[in-house]
């Protein structure tokens, strides 16, 4: 929300207005805004869930120690959402498609979270939010996710190519978008692709494109 408010003073000329450009400056703020929000706000939402005995309830199973966890505050990922949420929707470009599909996704893992707390403390019921309703939530929002970011225009990646590796097909749609090609060395194209990263794994591109083989190469690789 601040980002736009900056963006309209900035182009009123408004002093220090530009700051507000700089993916950097927001990325601090939201960091510095997440932190304050899990120190004071957090602080009172533990003590307002103990006041109201919002709590672990632990069954009596004979166990040395059992009862260590009874009453420790529940909800309290409360404060995780607050911290992430506010400060996205105060320093973000909400328009982004990855912001949008970052909130979505929280307050949908949060809502099944929620679920759970609730079904256990208000609903005494210990095994809470039933595991097969968790899982169909999860596989939900992942094909929702997935397809986003597989149909989304907004989702390119960058690409070098070598000019002389280019097809000829690959040429005309180069040219088709405005896109000059150099007479030799390489191109970086931003482009729709199939290829996304494994964390932690060397040469981690993965290239799911023979699970998509059914939809037109055309129509998923796109440039601009």
């Amino acid at each position: 929300m601040l980002y736009y408010l900056f963006n309209y003073l900035e182009s009123l000329n408004f002093p220090g207005a530009r700051l507000f450009t700089f993916i950097s400056f927001r990325s601090a703020a939201a960091v510095i805004t997440s932190l304050i929000i899990s120190l004071l706000i957090g602080k009172r939402i533990i003590l307002y869930l103990q006041r109201k005995q919002v709590g672990e309830v632990v069954r009596n199973l004979g166990l040395e120690g059992q009862y260590q966890k009874q009453g420790t505050p529940s909800m309290g990922g409360i404060i995780i959402l607050a911290s992430i949420i506010i400060p996205t929707l105060l320093f973000a470009k909400l328009g982004n498609i990855y912001i949008i599909l970052m909130l979505i996704t929280t307050v949908w893992l949060g809502l099944i979270g929620f679920l759970d707390d609730y079904i256990k403390i208000f609903r005494k019921n210990k095994e809470g939010l039933a595991g097969r309703f968790k899982i169909a939530g999860q596989i939900v929002l992942g094909i929702i996710v997935g397809l986003t970011l597989f149909f989304s225009s907004e989702v390119r990646i960058a690409e070098k190519i070598d000019v002389a590796n280019l097809t000829l097909r690959e040429r005309h749609e180069i040219l088709d978008n405005s896109v000059q090609i150099p007479s030799h060395g390489s191109i970086t194209l931003e482009k729709k692709s199939t290829k996304t990263t494994i964390p932690f794994v060397k040469d981690n591109e993965f290239d799911y494109a023979w699970i998509v083989s059914f939809i037109k190469e055309e129509n998923r690789r796109p440039y601009t």
